[in-house]
């Protein structure tokens, strides 16, 4: 808990209040604002931009209640106040960020409710420990929160790698639709807050807990602004009597996919592709599989063939290029991305590769 005596330190009043005044200009921009700043040319969720206004909403309004200890002098109040603000934030800021976890996987809608089963007992707890006045439910609280994040760490790990596979038998690009590196940046500043609330009592604390806060609130805008919204326009399946090309399925993508070159477009789904081809997404989906293939890695190689025949055909023609050009024109938006599925591809970089080809 912060220091009894905060009206002696101006510094940190204003560093307290500033974080607060940030988490209302972002959670009212998320709220309010319909175009994205950070990304223009990105769709982000609109479920998710809601529950993230709400986290910052609360966790600007638990600052607010807290604000008593700065003018309170007698313990027994402070103690209080801190036992309410508890009560408050297991009610609000603790559901609401494991509601946001869950919210950024796009696979499938996962029912919420379980979210208020297991904080209840939190929020049982601090209503007990409010009505009593007393602290002596804490180390219970804290095994069962200690418990309860390992155990969601679980779940999320386990859920997270079902949501890389599932985006990648439904997706070309992966950009702007990959969330596992947001959960272990999230866990990182989760776990620092944990430590610092319930092992020190350093002069420092409070600071670093405003710091962590203030990480927090930009690194959430920035992954909710920059994270793509993936129940948008996507085609209806087929309908069942328009099936059944699903056994030409290997000609059908030579003719429609590879033909026609439609690999190069952007953001192209398994949806998309199978009603080009005249089939059902399902169908696609199994003949894939049976490729020992996903989705992605179809696309990829198509892609990453096409960078070759480009490049090949520059260097015999003597035309000037780029690997950043001949990556665009093989229908990657960003660089990075190529180079990765490159380099999974043919077991080196392009830089290695160009090298051995003769051309650096």
């Amino acid at each position: 808990m912060y220091e009894q005596h905060i009206q002696d330190d101006l510094i940190f009043v204003m560093f307290y209040a500033g974080v607060t005044v940030t988490a209302i200009i972002a959670s009212c921009y998320l709220l309010l604002r319909r175009g994205n700043a950070f990304a223009p040319d990105i769709t982000p969720p609109r479920t998710l931009r809601r529950w993230t206004a709400a986290f910052f909403a609360v966790l600007a309004v638990g600052h607010i209640w807290y604000i008593p200890v700065i003018f309170l002098d007698s313990y027994d109040e402070v103690k209080l106040n801190y036992l309410i603000g508890g009560l408050l934030d297991s009610m609000t800021i603790f559901p609401l960020a494991i509601v946001i976890l869950l919210v950024m996987l796009q696979d499938r809608k996962r029912p919420l409710w379980p979210v208020a089963a297991i904080t209840a007992p939190v929020v049982a707890a601090m209503a007990w420990s409010v009505f009593n006045r007393s602290e002596v439910l804490f180390p219970a609280i804290y095994a069962y929160l200690l418990f309860l994040g390992i155990g969601l760490i679980i779940y999320m790990v386990r859920e997270v790698r079902r949501y890389s596979r599932w985006l990648r038998d439904n997706y070309a690009d992966l950009e702007h639709k990959e969330v596992w590196q947001s959960f272990i940046v999230l866990a990182v500043i989760l776990l620092t807050f944990h430590l610092y609330a319930y092992t020190t009592d350093e002069p420092a604390y409070k600071y670093i807990m405003q710091a962590i806060s203030l990480v927090l609130i930009g690194y959430l805008l920035w992954r909710v602004e920059t994270l793509s919204d993936l129940s948008i326009a996507q085609p209806q399946s087929l309908p069942a009597a328009e099936t059944a090309a699903h056994d030409n399925i290997g000609l059908l993508l030579q003719q429609h996919c590879i033909d026609t070159q439609l690999f190069l477009q952007h953001d192209l789904t398994l949806q998309q592709l199978a009603k080009a081809i005249g089939t059902n997404r399902l169908y696609l989906s199994q003949y894939f599989s049976g490729q020992g293939l996903t989705y992605n890695t179809y696309i990829n190689d198509l892609r990453i063939n096409h960078f070759v025949k480009l490049y090949r055909e520059a260097i015999a023609a003597h035309s000037p290029f780029t690997a950043q050009q001949l990556a665009h024109d093989s229908g990657y938006r960003s660089y990075s991305t190529f180079s990765l599925a490159f380099k999974q591809r043919m077991s080196q970089t392009v830089t290695a590769w160009m090298r051995g080809a003769g051309t650096i």
